[in-house]
Protein backbone atom coordinates (compact mmCIF):
# COMPACT_ATOMS: atom_id res chain seq x y z
CA UNK A 1 0.00 0.00 0.00
CA UNK A 2 1.57 3.54 -0.80
CA UNK A 3 1.76 6.14 1.12
CA UNK A 4 0.74 9.97 0.03
CA UNK A 5 1.35 13.02 2.21
CA UNK A 6 -0.60 16.40 1.65
CA UNK A 7 -0.41 19.41 2.90
CA UNK A 8 -3.34 21.95 3.54
CA UNK A 9 -5.52 18.73 3.83
CA UNK A 10 -7.99 20.95 6.11
CA UNK A 11 -10.15 22.47 3.47
CA UNK A 12 -10.52 22.36 0.02
CA UNK A 13 -8.33 20.92 -2.97
CA UNK A 14 -6.54 19.02 -0.38
CA UNK A 15 -9.19 17.76 1.42
CA UNK A 16 -10.47 16.48 -1.80
CA UNK A 17 -7.26 14.59 -2.48
CA UNK A 18 -7.62 13.25 0.86
CA UNK A 19 -10.63 12.03 0.38
CA UNK A 20 -9.89 10.51 -3.14
CA UNK A 21 -6.63 8.86 -2.13
CA UNK A 22 -7.96 7.09 0.49
CA UNK A 23 -10.69 5.80 -1.66
CA UNK A 24 -8.31 4.37 -3.73
CA UNK A 25 -5.88 2.36 -0.82
CA UNK A 26 -3.50 4.64 -0.44
CA UNK A 27 -2.12 5.72 3.55
CA UNK A 28 -3.17 9.07 3.91
CA UNK A 29 -0.64 11.72 5.73
CA UNK A 30 -3.08 14.81 6.49
CA UNK A 31 -1.04 17.99 7.57
CA UNK A 32 -2.89 21.29 8.11
CA UNK A 33 -3.07 23.86 10.83
CA UNK A 34 -6.73 23.32 12.51
CA UNK A 35 -7.19 20.04 14.65
CA UNK A 36 -10.19 20.08 15.12
CA UNK A 37 -10.68 19.62 11.08
CA UNK A 38 -7.52 17.50 11.03
CA UNK A 39 -9.67 15.43 13.42
CA UNK A 40 -12.50 15.33 11.83
CA UNK A 41 -11.30 14.63 8.25
CA UNK A 42 -9.16 11.64 10.05
CA UNK A 43 -12.54 9.91 11.53
CA UNK A 44 -13.81 10.46 8.46
CA UNK A 45 -11.06 8.63 6.25
CA UNK A 46 -10.10 5.95 8.66
CA UNK A 47 -13.23 3.88 7.55
CA UNK A 48 -11.36 3.67 4.07
CA UNK A 49 -7.67 3.64 5.17
CA UNK A 50 -5.37 4.27 7.60
CA UNK A 51 -4.53 7.72 8.17
CA UNK A 52 -2.04 9.78 10.02
CA UNK A 53 -2.00 13.37 10.97
CA UNK A 54 0.58 16.28 11.62
CA UNK A 55 -0.26 19.85 12.72
CA UNK A 56 2.00 22.02 11.66
CA UNK A 57 1.99 25.62 9.20
CA UNK A 58 4.22 24.76 6.37
CA UNK A 59 5.94 28.44 7.03
CA UNK A 60 7.52 27.15 10.29
CA UNK A 61 10.71 25.51 8.82
CA UNK A 62 11.53 24.06 12.05
CA UNK A 63 7.51 22.58 12.41
CA UNK A 64 8.42 21.05 9.39
CA UNK A 65 10.77 18.88 10.16
CA UNK A 66 9.97 17.92 13.39
CA UNK A 67 6.41 17.11 12.28
CA UNK A 68 8.19 14.68 9.13
CA UNK A 69 10.87 13.21 11.25
CA UNK A 70 7.66 12.20 13.85
CA UNK A 71 6.24 10.30 11.25
CA UNK A 72 5.73 6.60 12.65
CA UNK A 73 7.39 3.82 11.11
CA UNK A 74 4.70 2.64 8.86
CA UNK A 75 4.09 6.01 7.50
CA UNK A 76 7.68 7.31 7.08
CA UNK A 77 8.51 5.93 3.72
CA UNK A 78 6.16 8.37 1.23
CA UNK A 79 5.49 7.88 -1.75
CA UNK A 80 3.89 10.82 -3.07
CA UNK A 81 3.80 14.36 -2.04
CA UNK A 82 1.46 16.81 -3.24
CA UNK A 83 2.17 20.50 -1.92
CA UNK A 84 -1.52 22.11 -1.59
CA UNK A 85 -0.96 24.76 1.46
CA UNK A 86 -1.19 28.29 0.14
CA UNK A 87 -3.24 31.12 0.08
CA UNK A 88 -3.99 34.48 -1.43
CA UNK A 89 -4.18 37.49 1.01
CA UNK A 90 -5.40 40.81 -0.43
CA UNK A 91 -6.06 42.02 -3.92
CA UNK A 92 -4.29 44.97 -4.39
CA UNK A 93 -1.97 46.99 -6.56
CA UNK A 94 1.74 46.96 -5.97
CA UNK A 95 1.84 50.92 -4.52
CA UNK A 96 -0.25 50.00 -1.57
CA UNK A 97 -0.14 46.44 -0.95
CA UNK A 98 -0.11 45.20 2.24
CA UNK A 99 3.49 43.99 3.38
CA UNK A 100 1.91 41.54 6.06
CA UNK A 101 0.00 40.05 3.29
CA UNK A 102 3.04 39.84 0.92
CA UNK A 103 4.62 37.97 3.72
CA UNK A 104 1.92 35.74 4.32
CA UNK A 105 1.57 34.38 0.53
CA UNK A 106 5.61 33.93 0.22
CA UNK A 107 5.84 32.38 3.36
CA UNK A 108 3.37 29.59 2.61
CA UNK A 109 3.17 29.52 -1.34
CA UNK A 110 6.89 29.47 -1.65
CA UNK A 111 9.08 28.99 1.59
CA UNK A 112 6.03 26.09 2.73
CA UNK A 113 6.66 24.02 -0.32
CA UNK A 114 10.56 24.49 -0.32
CA UNK A 115 10.30 23.32 3.85
CA UNK A 116 8.21 20.26 2.94
CA UNK A 117 10.18 19.59 -0.23
CA UNK A 118 13.31 19.93 2.13
CA UNK A 119 11.74 17.18 4.85
CA UNK A 120 10.61 14.45 2.15
CA UNK A 121 12.67 14.35 -0.62
CA UNK A 122 15.85 12.89 0.52
CA UNK A 123 14.07 9.71 1.50
CA UNK A 124 12.72 9.39 -2.23
CA UNK A 125 16.23 9.87 -3.31
CA UNK A 126 17.39 7.16 -1.29
CA UNK A 127 14.49 4.59 -2.53
CA UNK A 128 14.79 6.07 -5.73
CA UNK A 129 11.36 6.51 -6.51
CA UNK A 130 8.38 8.70 -5.27
CA UNK A 131 6.23 11.01 -7.12
CA UNK A 132 5.47 15.03 -6.04
CA UNK A 133 2.77 17.03 -7.09
CA UNK A 134 2.77 21.05 -6.75
CA UNK A 135 -0.12 22.92 -6.85
CA UNK A 136 0.41 26.02 -8.67
CA UNK A 137 -2.21 28.04 -10.57
CA UNK A 138 -3.66 29.12 -13.79
CA UNK A 139 -2.16 32.76 -11.94
CA UNK A 140 1.67 31.01 -12.73
CA UNK A 141 1.03 31.71 -15.93
CA UNK A 142 -0.30 34.78 -16.58
CA UNK A 143 -0.50 37.91 -14.53
CA UNK A 144 -3.30 39.80 -13.55
CA UNK A 145 -4.03 43.50 -12.46
CA UNK A 146 -3.49 43.21 -8.78
CA UNK A 147 -2.30 39.75 -9.05
CA UNK A 148 1.41 41.03 -8.52
CA UNK A 149 2.65 39.11 -5.42
CA UNK A 150 0.21 36.05 -5.38
CA UNK A 151 1.15 35.92 -9.37
CA UNK A 152 4.77 36.06 -8.53
CA UNK A 153 4.44 33.16 -6.42
CA UNK A 154 2.92 30.79 -7.98
CA UNK A 155 5.42 31.42 -10.73
CA UNK A 156 7.67 30.43 -8.26
CA UNK A 157 5.82 27.08 -7.94
CA UNK A 158 6.01 26.97 -11.83
CA UNK A 159 9.85 27.69 -12.22
CA UNK A 160 10.57 25.32 -8.94
CA UNK A 161 8.91 22.20 -10.12
CA UNK A 162 10.92 22.60 -13.24
CA UNK A 163 14.05 23.12 -11.69
CA UNK A 164 13.25 19.88 -9.03
CA UNK A 165 12.43 17.64 -11.96
CA UNK A 166 15.40 18.38 -13.51
CA UNK A 167 17.25 17.70 -10.29
CA UNK A 168 15.26 14.76 -9.12
CA UNK A 169 15.43 13.06 -12.99
CA UNK A 170 18.97 11.04 -11.79
CA UNK A 171 16.82 8.84 -9.34
CA UNK A 172 13.78 8.73 -11.17
CA UNK A 173 11.36 10.38 -8.95
CA UNK A 174 8.32 11.79 -11.06
CA UNK A 175 7.57 15.94 -10.77
CA UNK A 176 4.43 17.90 -11.84
CA UNK A 177 2.35 20.76 -11.14
CA UNK A 178 -1.48 20.85 -11.79
CA UNK A 179 -2.13 24.80 -12.38
CA UNK A 180 -6.19 25.11 -11.53
CA UNK A 181 -8.54 28.37 -12.38
CA UNK A 182 -11.36 29.06 -10.57
CA UNK A 183 -12.21 26.76 -8.39
CA UNK A 184 -14.98 27.10 -5.38
CA UNK A 185 -13.28 26.60 -2.27
CA UNK A 186 -12.37 29.05 0.99
CA UNK A 187 -9.70 31.00 -1.26
CA UNK A 188 -11.54 33.62 -2.28
CA UNK A 189 -12.94 34.25 1.67
CA UNK A 190 -9.32 33.92 2.92
CA UNK A 191 -7.85 36.66 0.14
CA UNK A 192 -10.84 38.81 0.68
CA UNK A 193 -10.72 38.86 4.77
CA UNK A 194 -13.70 37.26 5.45
CA UNK A 195 -15.94 39.23 2.79
CA UNK A 196 -18.56 36.73 2.01
CA UNK A 197 -20.26 38.50 -0.54
CA UNK A 198 -17.23 39.72 -2.22
CA UNK A 199 -15.93 36.09 -2.35
CA UNK A 200 -19.11 35.04 -3.62
CA UNK A 201 -19.27 37.30 -6.47
CA UNK A 202 -15.94 35.99 -7.93
CA UNK A 203 -17.74 33.15 -9.44
CA UNK A 204 -21.72 34.15 -9.60
CA UNK A 205 -22.88 33.56 -13.20
CA UNK A 206 -20.40 31.12 -14.22
CA UNK A 207 -19.63 26.98 -13.29
CA UNK A 208 -17.04 26.92 -11.18
CA UNK A 209 -14.30 24.02 -10.84
CA UNK A 210 -14.88 22.12 -7.86
CA UNK A 211 -12.33 20.79 -5.27
CA UNK A 212 -13.53 16.91 -6.36
CA UNK A 213 -12.84 17.89 -9.77
CA UNK A 214 -9.19 18.72 -9.51
CA UNK A 215 -8.27 16.07 -6.55
CA UNK A 216 -9.64 14.06 -9.47
CA UNK A 217 -7.29 14.99 -12.15
CA UNK A 218 -4.36 15.28 -9.70
CA UNK A 219 -5.04 11.38 -9.00
CA UNK A 220 -5.47 10.90 -12.42
CA UNK A 221 -2.02 12.15 -12.84
CA UNK A 222 -0.39 10.09 -10.04
CA UNK A 223 -2.08 7.10 -10.73
CA UNK A 224 -0.29 6.76 -14.39
CA UNK A 225 1.77 4.07 -14.92
CA UNK A 226 5.71 4.83 -13.37
CA UNK A 227 7.10 5.56 -17.07
CA UNK A 228 4.73 8.32 -17.54
CA UNK A 229 5.24 11.67 -16.31
CA UNK A 230 2.43 14.16 -16.53
CA UNK A 231 4.97 17.21 -15.58
CA UNK A 232 2.65 20.30 -16.45
CA UNK A 233 -1.23 20.32 -16.70
CA UNK A 234 -3.70 23.54 -16.28
CA UNK A 235 -7.76 22.35 -15.38
CA UNK A 236 -10.04 25.49 -15.92
CA UNK A 237 -13.68 25.19 -15.66
CA UNK A 238 -15.00 25.35 -19.26
CA UNK A 239 -16.82 28.83 -18.53
CA UNK A 240 -13.00 30.35 -18.33
CA UNK A 241 -10.40 30.62 -21.50
CA UNK A 242 -7.42 32.38 -19.22
CA UNK A 243 -6.77 34.68 -15.93
CA UNK A 244 -8.71 36.92 -17.27
CA UNK A 245 -11.20 35.93 -19.82
CA UNK A 246 -14.47 34.67 -18.04
CA UNK A 247 -18.13 33.61 -19.25
CA UNK A 248 -19.90 34.88 -17.41
CA UNK A 249 -24.32 34.05 -18.51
Amino acid sequence: MKTVLITGATSGIGRACARIFAKNNFKVIICGRRQDRLSELADELSHLSEVHTLLFDVSDKMAVAEAIASLPENFCEIDVLINNAGNAHGLDPIQSGNLDDWDAMIDSNVKGLLYVSKAVTPGMVDRRKGHIINIGSIAGKEVYANGNVYCATKHAVDALTKGMLIDLNPYGIKVGAVHPGMVETEFSEVRFKGDSDRAANVYKGLTPLSPDDVADAIYFVVSRPYHINISDLIILPTDQASATVVNRH
